[in-house]
């Protein structure tokens, strides 16, 4: 079945691009309950399995069905790509319990075992488990995971302004399709679907294999993969540099390796010892050789390993 989002002149122009750490984290049980299905996110299971057995996954278990899909309350409409995990913590606090209900049973056609009886205290022991799985197996590796969903969106804009929309979309998944005024995305879904005319928010995801998109009739959203999952959760040591040293240098050999996490160039020269402006340098080397990416932060740019910088480390140390 196909949902279709009819875009409007208006439309066209009110695209734009979310991260919801909410719905990150919703998605995530989608790995946790078929860890096959997510071969990109094992090194993520792996590294929390102990901290997830810390975690109520009963309730959370309970959230999501056999089809992978989850209630449209955990996937909230970002307003923007510096969305906060508290500002949605607090919003699902104040969920009315009926869409509670109704959003449950929409995935489910029941609510379960689980969170049935009082809504108001199921509602407030969602939101405890969530917390949980934030603070035990998210919130050590967010920035890692942020600054790769940022650079998916600064890649996606760069991708609308030197090819279009029809491009982009094209990039997105196999399952998205862009004519110039319908946006069409091949879905499990039984129904089919159309909106017109309330615009369309685009938001990249490490737990989705394909697009995805709200299981009710919610704001126009399109959850998509990520790039850049592959090297995510590679190892970060490096045995052996020389070789890559002999091609880079000592000094931007030494920063590669460092930005298997993302940092600024403020921080990196504090921990290296160095003037900003001598890293500043080193960085627009890397960056320019396509080594690392670069996204903005707020008032920072922060700086990772890329795919070929980390397979550069990879075959120097092998």
């Amino acid at each position: 079945m196909v949902l279709r989002y009819r875009l409007v002149d208006a439309d066209i122009g009110g695209i734009r691009f979310g991260i919801s750490p909410l719905c990150e984290l919703g998605l995530s049980l989608r790995a946790i309950r078929d860890p096959g299905a997510f071969p990109l996110q094992l090194g993520w299971l792996r590294r929390t399995e102990a901290a997830r057995s810390r975690i109520d996954m009963t309730t959370l278990m309970a959230l999501i069905d056999d089809r992978l899909w989850t209630p449209d309350f955990l996937n909230p409409r970002p307003a923007s790509p510096l969305t906060r995990i508290d500002e949605e913590f607090a919003a699902l606090e104040a969920l009315d319990p009926d869409v509670f209900t109704h959003d449950l049973e929409a995935v489910h056609g029941r609510v379960p075992a689980p969170l049935r009886g009082d809504r108001p205290a199921a509602i407030r022991r969602t939101v405890r488990a969530l917390r949980q799985l934030w603070d035990e197996a998210f919130a050590p590796h967010w920035p890692r995971m942020r600054a790769v969903l940022e650079a998916d969106v600064v890649y996606r804009g760069r991708r609308i302004s030197r090819h279009g929309l029809a491009d982009m979309f094209g990039g997105l998944s196999s399952t998205v399709s862009f004519d110039g005024t319908v946006v069409s995305i091949a879905l499990r879904d039984p129904t089919d679907r159309e909106y017109a005319g309330a615009g369309l928010t685009l938001v990249p995801t490490m737990f989705t294999r394909r697009a995805s998109a709200p299981v009710g009739d919610g704001p126009p959203m399109l959850m998509y993969p990520a790039r850049g999952q592959g090297a995510l959760w590679e190892t970060e040591a490096v045995p052996d540099v020389d070789a890559v040293a002999a091609l880079l240098g000592a000094s931007r050999t030494r920063l590669l390796a460092a930005l298997g996490q993302p940092a600024s160039s403020t921080e990196l020269a504090v921990r290296f010892d160095v003037t900003p402006s001598a890293v500043n340098q080193h960085l627009r080397v890397l960056r320019d050789a396509g080594l690392l990416t670069a996204v903005r932060y707020g008032r920072s740019v922060l700086y990772l390993r890329s795919e070929l910088g980390s397979a550069l480390l990879a075959a120097g140390g092998a």
